[in-house]
């Protein structure tokens, strides 16, 4: 990694308490930013940032806490986010679920979808104000190479009629990139040129993440390949950290990374009709009027 100051630069990941996210705050602070943690869990959180804070020697890590399965815990979270801070840099999307059967959260929503597309979506709308502030800015979502190749059927989006807990996950990281590429367009057309959007696969990473979503059998099909396919969280985190920090992407913006490169998406992720659509009724989720 190339030694890079980001000195003063406000940078927010979600899931910072561990796996990738907890990597990607350890090395952007050791780089000098000043680190948002969001966080679902009080004690959890707490720990991880006492940790980082010691290993990094860097005193700004601050902690918030923030259900991304609930519209409202996140409406909270920007709301005392903004209290303090009146502008944003770096926005990384990187928290996410799986769920072994259908869950509904308290807005009513399946769980999955819930918080690895919509809360990413309302997270970001929610504080495009502050990183128009923050420009040169940048948001980061993390997807993953499991994005589904097949169109999204809008008329039961959140797999109401036959729930398989993989195809409802992999439906979750193409809307990832649907959003960013949409996100990107919109940006765009609406002068807001200073922030860019991007969105990353990490790789298989060796994490506890989605353990308790899965089945008994996915779990043994998991662990057997674990040792021979999937990378160290470090490795998964490298792009992420890339995207937030290298100079040659400044002005890179609507475009899909994996290994730092940037690659082709899934056919169907480039249909704008589906990138419009999927936006259109993101807002009517989270009740959004956006850019």
């Amino acid at each position: 990694m190339q030694d890079l100051s980001m000195k003063g630069k406000i940078c927010m990941i979600t899931g910072a308490n561990s796996g990738i996210g907890k990597i990607t705050a350890l090395e952007l602070g050791k780089l000098g930013s000043h680190i948002i943690m969001v966080c679902r869990d009080q004690e959890k959180g707490r720990i991880a940032q006492k940790e980082l804070m010691e290993e990094t020697g860097n005193p700004d890590i601050d902690l918030y806490l923030a259900d991304l399965a609930s519209q409202s815990s996140i409406k909270s979270f920007v709301r005392k986010f903004q209290e303090k801070y009146n502008e944003l840099h770096i926005l990384i999307n990187n928290a996410g679920t799986i769920t072994k059967k259908w869950i509904a959260t308290e807005d009513g929503i399946e769980r999955t979808f819930a918080v690895n597309h919509l809360a990413p979506f309302l997270l970001t709308n929610l504080l495009l104000d502050l990183l128009m502030k923050g420009a040169p800015s940048r948001i980061i979502t993390v997807s993953s190479g499991m994005h589904y190749s097949k169109p999204i059927n809008f008329n039961d989006i959140q797999s109401k009629r036959k729930y398989k807990n993989m195809k409802a996950y992999s439906i979750s990281k193409l809307a990832n990139i649907l959003f960013t590429y949409e996100l990107h367009n919109r940006l765009q057309t609406s002068g807001k040129l200073g922030i860019t959007a991007n969105v990353v696969h990490p790789g298989f990473t060796r994490t506890s993440f989605g353990k308790e979503g899965l089945s008994l059998l996915q779990r043994i099909g998991l662990m057997a390949i674990h040792p021979i396919m999937a990378v160290s969280p470090k490795i998964g985190a490298e792009t992420s950290i890339y995207l937030a920090s290298s100079p040659e992407i400044r002005n890179t913006s609507g475009k899909y990374f994996v290994k730092k490169e940037i690659v082709k998406s899934t056919q169907i992720s480039y249909d704008r009709e589906s990138q419009k659509h999927l936006w259109n009724v993101s807002e009517k989720m989270t009740g959004l009027t956006t850019i």
